[in-house]
């Protein structure tokens, strides 16, 4: 069993030790043009000249949950691409988003500027019920991060392409569903997967559908996302301001207008970090299965190529 291991800007020493320790009987080498083609191709935004390399693969593994990168590529035909199903980022995100929910419904964003003034000021306590929480995207991250939101009892909302079920939550689907998942959201966060279908869905006839004063937090790609129509819509106060954690262009360029604009929280792309050791341990886990004689149908995180996750 040969694996080969291409993953962009990762130092690899450390990944291609864990997946050795992993897998002991497996011969484990980065990626160098010429290489030997292998059975199975751990990557991370690999160019295109490595999957014209590869010839004989059985499965891809993606060391992310997104993978719109690969789907711009031309794929070995008939290969399953496997994704990140959790890996320790379920909780991160849970984490980010909760913290985000809560900074601007208890104003402590308000806080920290007046803090900064010296000013002393108490702000009049929000119902939590004014501010359900809609969540776009209801696979492993996005179901979390609804389950963490309704520890805090706020209304949570949910979004997906096909009809969902989830405790707690109020689920609505597809293009019928939209609408008024949208009218009934004050603060909404998108988890979506990108494709061709999501791809500028935070634009300003959609964002303009939300609860007057409502609040955008963008941790899934930055394309979902039509800067301009926020930047409007956060003017005219239709929306309060955003957590944005995923751009169209990284790092976000210095002269972009998020980076100064008082209402809009910038991060680095550091919501949900790939953690190596769970990482390893979950591809190590699937390669094994499959060369144990499992289905590909078996695994976990197999992406839909129609679907594009």
């Amino acid at each position: 069993m040969h694996i080969v291991f291409c993953c962009t800007d990762t130092n690899a020493a450390p990944w291609l030790q864990g997946l050795r320790e992993a897998l002991p009987e497996a011969s484990i080498e980065n990626w160098q043009p010429g290489g030997q083609a292998g059975d199975y191709a751990v990557v991370w935004a690999p160019p295109q000249a490595f999957f014209d390399s590869q010839h004989a693969l059985k499965a891809i593994f993606n060391t992310g949950a997104g993978v719109d990168a690969l789907m711009k590529l031309t794929l070995p035909a008939d290969v399953p691409v496997v994704r990140l199903d959790d890996a320790g980022m379920s909780v991160q995100m849970a984490e980010y988003v909760c913290h985000a929910v809560i900074r601007h419904f208890r104003e402590f964003d308000v806080y920290e500027a007046e803090s900064s003034q010296a000013r002393w000021a108490y702000r009049k306590p929000r119902r939590r019920c004014d501010f359900a929480v809609g969540v776009m995207g209801l696979g492993v991250l996005g179901a979390r991060v609804c389950r963490a939101l309704a520890q805090f009892d706020f209304p949570v909302l949910g979004w997906s392409r096909s009809p969902r079920q989830l405790d707690g939550v109020q689920c609505f689907s597809g293009e019928a569903g939209f609408g008024d998942f949208l009218a009934a959201t004050r603060i909404l966060v998108c988890l979506l997967p990108l494709t061709p279908e999501t791809e500028g869905i935070m634009r300003h006839d959609t964002l303009r559908q939300l609860k007057p004063g409502a609040y955008v937090i963008n941790v899934a790609r930055g394309a979902h996302l039509v800067d301009e129509d926020l930047l409007s819509l956060i003017d005219s106060g239709h929306v309060a301001g955003a957590t944005l954690d995923v751009f169209r262009t990284e790092p976000l360029p210095a002269g972009h207008p998020f980076w100064q604009h008082p209402k809009i929280t910038v991060t680095p792309h550091t919501s949900a970090r790939t953690l190596r050791e769970e990482t390893i341990a979950q591809i190590a886990g699937k390669i094994l299965a499959l060369e144990s004689g499992a289905s590909v149908a078996h695994l976990a995180g197999v992406v839909n190529p129609d679907q594009g996750y």
